[in-house]
């Protein structure tokens, strides 16, 4: 045990944390920071169990996913690296592994603490699933794998001593996994016509192989219901625990249960967002009835920002999932990658917080690292701040710069509070311009990049590229160093 210093009330007291503490990563999929009632007033979603843990601990405004899209902030998340050093685009269906051989990554580093690990839910960083083919082409009948073998260069070859899961919800195979092998051979073709009607959307769901009677709709409850008995489980245990529990939620489909239906004021979407809070709420009772609550740590963000349905439901609901910023998932403007993130920790961390701290999932590898005595290598965690002192209450900031990326051709570089588009627009997906004439965002100019000032402008409407040329200069070149020096993690500079 060490004794940590905490002002409370101007008095100074001793706090006693363990350090191995629990930990709980809850990471959703394609949630807006504005979807949350605890940071959005005008919300149509109400989420009790989040605004609670927001309430509990720290809950970050300036928080930021690496990508805006799935993988690319899983692996950095996962790893302290951004992903643009490595890669940008998702792994698609039946895709391969993004890490790296020997490449430390979070939960490896746990099991080196002595940590138990256990990842539940959405994986999407790739398998090597051309070792089960028993065919030369590249064929996705069903017959042409050997699904009774394992699958190598999972989340078991991560870090993590166990795995369930379906990997991706609109990916195939539609099965479970469990471990490194799945649950039941697939023995059919995905076929949505035998679903349920989807609710909202598309399906988006990519062919390949299916178990017969696969109900995506059970893919969040069975989740739920994993996540509560491995918590469940741990009550018996000395040793810590590491848990990622990775939503497949509310990203496409957008499929709540029935009894979510109408539990929100902006249709199915919104529903679906009352569900994960739910979910929520099952998983923290769960770690309080297993009486771990005090000494663990648990984070909650998301990988991106919400999907293009967001504009349809802002027109018809009068709710902007990405509010109060511009852009939506894969996009480089704030909505793409600004995102929802809190932390509680009893032991440490005052409840009822709000920082104003920049902080990145990217950190994460470094923090915990710190909170646990582990001493990362020069090879890991390259890009990784260690957050601790934020949340000891000791310093306001330690971070003051971010790369966000989603396409190879377009970077966002954010120093202090300004904000640079390294590219002619921050847009990726494809924008709604009767939103954008709703909002009265000004037209495009003629500067090749966009500044913007987010202390004064967070929706970011006034591009003043063209009439601080020093400053976009200045950050070009900073942009340009940390793309060519390959770190920028702290403890990596030269002294």
């Amino acid at each position: 045990m060490v004794g940590v210093l905490i002002p409370l009330l101007g008095i100074t007291h001793i706090c006693q944390a363990s350090d191995r503490p629990n930990i709980v990563l809850l990471y959703a999929d394609d949630l807006g920071y504005g979807d949350l009632s605890a940071q959005n007033e005008d919300s149509k979603i109400r989420t009790p169990n989040l605004d609670q843990l927001a309430s509990e601990g720290i809950r970050f405004t300036d928080g930021h996913s690496s990508s805006g899209i799935c993988t690319p902030s899983r692996y950095a998340m996962l790893t302290g690296r951004y992903h643009w050093r490595d890669f940008h685009g998702i792994v698609g269906p039946l895709g391969g592994t993004v890490f790296q051989p020997d490449q430390l990554t979070l939960p490896e580093m746990l099991q080196d603490r002595g940590y138990d690990t256990a990842c539940i839910g959405k994986w999407h960083l790739g398998w090597d699933w051309d070792s089960l083919r028993t065919s030369d082409t590249k064929s996705i009948q069903p017959q042409d794998f050997d699904w009774s073998r394992s699958i190598p260069q999972g989340p078991l070859d991560q870090g993590f001593d166990h795995y369930f899961g379906d990997t991706v919800i609109n990916f195939p195979p539609y099965a479970w996994i469990e471990d490194d092998r799945l649950v039941q051979p697939p023995d059919t073709l995905m076929d949505t016509s035998v679903w349920k009607p989807i609710k909202e959307g598309g399906w988006e769901c990519r062919p390949g192989p299916m178990v017969t009677g696969w109900d995506p709709y059970q893919v969040l409850p069975t989740l739920a219901d994993k996540g509560v008995s491995y918590l469940h489980s741990r009550k018996t245990e000395e040793r810590p625990f590491f848990l990622y529990f990775a939503f497949p939620c509310p990203h496409a489909p957008i499929i709540p249960n029935d009894e979510f239906d109408g539990r929100s004021q902006a249709g199915p979407y919104g529903d679906f967002v009352v569900q994960t809070d739910d979910v929520i709420g099952r998983l923290m009772k769960a770690l309080a009835d297993a009486g771990l609550s005090e000494n663990t740590l648990v984070i909650f963000t998301a990988d991106n920002g919400p999907e293009r349905y967001a504009y349809a439901r802002d027109t018809k609901f009068n709710h902007w999932s990405s509010k109060p910023f511009r852009g939506l998932k894969r996009d480089i403007y704030e909505g793409g990658h600004h995102v929802p993130f809190m932390i509680r920790w009893p032991e440490i961390i005052l409840p009822k917080q709000t920082s104003h701290a920049l902080i990145s999932q990217v950190d994460l590898m470094a923090t915990i690292a710190s909170i646990v005595n582990y001493p990362l290598p020069e090879d890991a965690a390259h890009d990784s701040y260690d957050q601790l002192p934020v949340l000891k209450g000791e310093v306001s900031q330690v971070r003051q710069t971010h790369v966000h990326n989603t396409r190879e051709r377009g970077y966002a570089l954010r120093s202090h509070e300004w904000l640079l588009i390294d590219a002619k627009s921050g847009y990726v997906s494809k924008v709604d311009r009767a939103w954008v004439e709703r909002y009265d965002y000004p037209s495009d100019d003629d500067s090749p990049v966009e500044l913007y000032d987010l202390a004064n402008d967070p929706g970011q409407r006034d591009n003043l590229a063209l009439k601080h040329p020093d400053i976009v200069e200045e950050l070009s070149q900073k942009l340009k160093q940390l793309q060519s020096q390959g770190y920028s993690a702290p403890r990596l500079q030269s002294p």
